[in-house]
């Protein structure tokens, strides 16, 4: 089949992922979209990756695929470093050879948490955990092979579907009448599909429709790519039990979540770091500032309250394509 020039070759990685899920109908949109999953591409295979890549020849990568499983990873390092470090690095280096653009997600976690204010993308890094240094060591794979980059470091996501606090919050509400959580950690929490409307208003700017030419330079780097103000995990669980409570009737990804089981919870009880021991260390306050991201691109994510009200309600996106005003609206 001949190629549509004005249409760049994208290749996503982590179909299945929190983010990856919410990217792939909009990356679809945007050029000729291949997506894999673990099953279809094997990350900790770099020659797996490499023959992938090769024979798709993408204008795009975009990998949106990672090792997550923060606490495992601490007796799972070589498995976490061989997804979260040594493939990307082996993206990035077929990117370079292809001229082509690699999109990469990268964490909080590279910081130590020491600051009292928001980080930004020049800070100096310390990951404190086995994940946190993994995904740094990608950073600097993906920044060292010469490749056109773009790294979006984001944090504290959650989604409809998948593992993550969002989901735990609600299954544990209908389980338990008290739950207890953490409220000395201080973080934004990410809506994955505000993460993948963000990245795709990114790219209509970097692949204008006009011609589907790449035009990055001098914009490549690291950006942080973050809900706007700050909570802690207190208040957030506090929030989604209130909004949870307040639907007059459970559907969709939210029965799906209780599994159709009323909500039992009533009281939530703030404990610190201490009294819920993790194997892996967590930073106390990771809140990354996004104004780099705004001022380059023009895009500014909603605060953490509003992403996930909007989630409650049930409103969908409509994230404009290249060629037309670059706006994201809430679509009834």
């Amino acid at each position: 089949m001949t190629k549509d020039p004005s249409k760049p070759r994208i290749l996503l990685t982590g179909k299945t992922g929190q983010v990856g899920r919410q990217l792939a109908p909009l990356l679809h949109r945007m050029g000729e979209l291949t997506v894999l999953d673990r099953l279809e591409l094997d990350l900790a295979k770099p020659d797996e990756i490499q023959r992938v890549i090769r024979a798709r020849r993408p204008d795009l990568i975009v990998n949106a695929a990672a090792y997550t499983a923060v606490d495992r990873a601490e007796s799972e390092e070589a498995a976490a470093r061989a997804i979260n470090a040594v493939a990307p690095g082996v993206m990035a280096e077929e990117a370079r050879k292809l001229g082509a653009l690699l999109v990469h997600y990268s964490t909080d976690y590279v910081f130590d948490g020491t600051s009292q204010t928001p980080y930004q993308e020049d800070a100096p890094v310390n990951p404190l955990n086995v994940y946190g240094r993994t995904k740094l060591e990608g950073e600097r794979a993906v920044q060292q092979a010469g490749a056109a980059y773009l790294i979006f470091r984001t944090g504290w996501v959650y989604a409809p579907e998948g593992r993550n606090f969002l989901l735990t919050v609600l299954r544990l509400a209908t389980e338990k009448s008290e739950l207890r959580i953490v409220r000395d950690q201080t973080g934004a929490p990410t809506s994955s599909r505000e993460i993948a409307a963000g990245t795709v208003r990114v790219l209509s700017q970097v692949y204008p429709a006009a011609n589907g030419a790449l035009s990055l330079f001098p914009k490549e780097g690291i950006y942080h790519m973050t809900a706007g103000g700050e909570t802690n995990w207190c208040s957030f669980a506090k929030l989604i039990l209130e909004l949870a409570s307040s639907r007059s009737a459970l559907g969709g990804w939210l029965a799906a979540a209780t599994n159709n089981r009323p909500l039992i919870a009533r009281r939530i009880v703030p404990i610190a770091t201490n009294e819920f021991p993790t194997p892996a260390r967590r930073p106390a306050y990771s809140v990354l500032g996004n104004r780099k991201l705004n001022d380059t691109f023009g895009v500014k994510l909603p605060d953490w309250e509003t992403q996930l009200r909007t989630l409650f309600s049930g409103r969908t996106y409509d994230v404009h394509m290249p060629g037309t005003n670059d706006e994201q609206r809430p679509a009834e």
